[in-house]
């Protein structure tokens, strides 16, 4: 019976393998054993799993298969843990990323079994624990008399709004026990309303004792039908802390849907409100107009007095300035800002800006000088402040035979090599990354020079950027398809800097990319978008599966951007975000009047397309300067927006 299933496993496996696996070097013999026990741990096929555990063999991955097999064994609630079989991996497999995985496994494990005397014991040797892990690391010590936990809960309380479901017993008995008052809770739980994920007020407002927490049912009622809720209000809600506190969470959730809205309603109920309270929600309506590119934003901002805003308020604060092209306004918000937040590279470049803008050019200097050595967006515009524009610096020399053999030999680096070859990604990024840490520039230098001979671009790029920052410009920006792309950014008429850049940006040249939304390959076409253009450029035969073929991505992608620039002032900034974001989202981003196409770019609403706008024009300079082999502008590229027009 063993035989049969082996063999019907392996014969899976090797369908599997061929039509998968995506390297350059031949199977190894044993493969098919490691890919049926990846399947059969995705099916949750423990049969098929012992069985392929205890055929151990020679295979560089043999340790995956046993991993694989605890894995499955420590997700069954009714089998007590094998501690001295897991015991034993852990001391096999000491400081690999397996061992690190096992141990957080079985940590999970002795959580729910609720064995915390185990866990306790286990949790030290854990190197990277996430907040989940560090919660529960909490609960355990709680559990087991240790109460210093909840001091440490407490001192680490405002980071942690937030948090996963485990930390929930510590944060609660950290308020229970008097180290944190009730007036945190309630700071807490107003945090929380400001997010997308508002219902965990309900949660925190549940912590305070039942005489002053709000009813259940209100407290639904106003984060979920704010609207109504706040029409219905008695007069005398202002009465008690939770009428209050239920006001302020109702007219947040207006804010995000229409921060005029919710500013008229505040001026209805403001005189029962504290100054504090006034302030705090005005901060809030403030920022959220800000977002939405509101011209009332900087009178929104004005009334909150001297509230305490939090990061985001205060940064979009700025913003709101800059859209505003208010630099006086631009100067003070950014001086009152923490200096931890005023020494970051954007603040340190606007306020730079603002400094040039009111006269005080040495004060501007001062600030530009610094960052202007960096690669990246704004230490390019700082650079270009100063007369500077972007040159690549003399290629480094490439690393010497030792590191390189030092890096081919790394058993985490193998391990990543076999998991590459097998299409096993997740896996095999785990360990590369694994593989690096804490390691010196050369090896890193090294790792990227073995990524880039088994075409791993992705891993060349990062582990280049984790070498050095500042150089190995060769390594950091690789420009590999240029057969299939030059050809098509001729046809379509686009910049091949900017095409790549955009690239690097999507995919770091991975073939099978697929992000979480179902863009797909090097240009991370989305499957509509995909059936879209190719009705638009005639391309017959069009499938979804095609957008994993690099010639078709690519011939996709770059009418794709030809299609937007058209429709977006021909401007790649524009197009940049509306790659992202969608042509609408970046059309409606515009001012009424011309804007700089930094300002633009920095008061972009969402936070992932303005990084991501911020990286791919920051790419196409390096790559137009690599290509063009002459210094290039950021501002040149950047450019200014053209106002929106009156029919919009």
């Amino acid at each position: 019976m063993k035989t049969g299933l082996m063999r019907v496993a392996l014969c899976a496996a090797g369908m599997l393998l061929s039509a998968t696996a995506q390297a350059q070097v031949p199977p190894t013999f044993g493969d098919e054993r490691i890919v049926a026990a990846r399947e059969a741990v995705r099916k949750g096929d423990r049969d098929t799993l012992d069985m392929l555990a205890s055929e151990s063999g020679p295979h560089v991955l043999d340790p995956y298969v046993r991993y694989w097999r605890f894995v499955n064994v420590l997700a069954r609630p009714e089998q007590p843990p094998p501690v001295q079989e897991l015991e034993a991996f852990l001391r096999q497999e000491t400081g690999t990323v397996l061992a690190e995985r096992l141990r957080a496994d079985w940590l999970r494990r002795l959580a729910a079994d609720g064995d915390w005397t185990g866990f306790s014991a286990l949790y030290p040797d854990l190197q990277n624990p996430d907040s989940e892990m560090r919660c529960t690391a909490w609960t355990a010590r709680l559990m087991t008399g240790d109460t210093s936990a909840l001091d440490e809960a407490a001192q680490e309380w405002r980071s942690l709004d937030n948090a996963p479901a485990a930390c929930d017993t510590v944060l609660s008995a950290t308020h229970a026990t008097g180290r944190v008052d009730d007036d945190e809770v309630w700071r807490r739980a107003r945090r929380q309303a400001d997010t997308r994920k508002p219902d965990d007020a309900l949660l925190s407002w549940r912590w305070l004792p039942a005489d002053i927490a709000p009813a259940a049912a209100d407290a639904e009622q106003a984060l979920r039908s704010s609207a109504a809720w706040l029409d219905r209000l008695p007069a005398n809600f202002a009465v008690t802390r939770a009428g209050r506190e239920l006001a302020l969470a109702a007219l947040t959730r207006i804010a995000w849907q229409d921060a005029r809205l919710a500013h008229a309603r505040l001026l209805r109920l403001q005189d029962r409100l504290s100054g504090e309270e006034r302030g705090e929600i005005q901060a809030v309506i403030a920022m959220h107009a800000a977002i939405d590119q509101m011209p009332e934003a900087m009178a929104f901002y004005r009334a909150t007095g001297k509230a305490e805003l939090t990061p985001s308020q205060r940064a979009w604060r700025v913003r709101a300035a800059l859209r505003a092209g208010d630099w006086a306004a631009v100067r003070t918000a950014i001086e009152i800002m923490p200096e931890s937040e005023r020494q970051q590279p954007e603040w340190t470049y606007w306020l730079g800006r603002a400094h040039a803008a009111t006269g005080r050019a040495e004060d501007a200097e001062a600030l530009f000088s610094p960052i202007a050595a960096e690669p990246h967006f704004y230490g390019m515009l700082a650079a270009e402040e100063l007369g500077q524009p972007f040159a690549l610096p003399s290629a480094g020399d490439p690393p010497s035979v030792p590191p390189l053999d030092e890096a081919e030999n790394d058993p985490a680096l193998r391990r990543a090599l076999a998991l590459y070859r097998l299409d096993l990604r997740t896996e095999a990024t785990r360990e590369w990354i694994w593989a690096l840490r804490g390691r010196d520039e050369t090896f890193r230098l090294a790792a990227a020079h073995l990524a880039l001979r088994n075409e791993l671009y992705d891993r060349a790029i990062n582990s280049a950027e984790l070498s050095n920052p500042r150089a190995n410009y060769a390594l950091r920006f690789l420009a590999p398809y240029r057969e299939l792309i030059e050809p098509q950014v001729h046809m379509q008429g686009l910049d091949l800097g900017w095409v790549y850049g955009l690239m690097r940006q999507e995919s770091r040249f991975v073939v099978p990319a697929r992000s979480s939304a179902g863009a797909q390959g090097l240009m991370q076409v989305m499957p509509a978008t995909g059936k879209w253009v190719a009705n638009k450029i005639g391309l017959r035969g069009y499938h979804p599966r095609l957008l994993n073929d690099p010639s078709t991505n690519v011939l996709l992608g770059t009418s794709y951007m030809r299609l937007i620039l058209n429709d977006l002032d021909d401007h790649p900034v524009l197009a940049s975000a509306g790659y992202n974001a969608g042509p609408g989202r970046a059309r409606r981003w515009r001012d009424d009047k011309p804007l700089e196409g930094a300002i633009y770019v920095e008061t972009i609403p969402f936070n992932e397309t303005r990084d991501y706008v911020k990286k791919v024009m920051a790419n196409a300079v390096i790559y137009g300067a690599m290509f063009e082999h002459r210094p290039q502008s950021l501002k040149a590229r950047l450019g200014v927006i053209g106002p929106r027009p009156a029919s919009e």
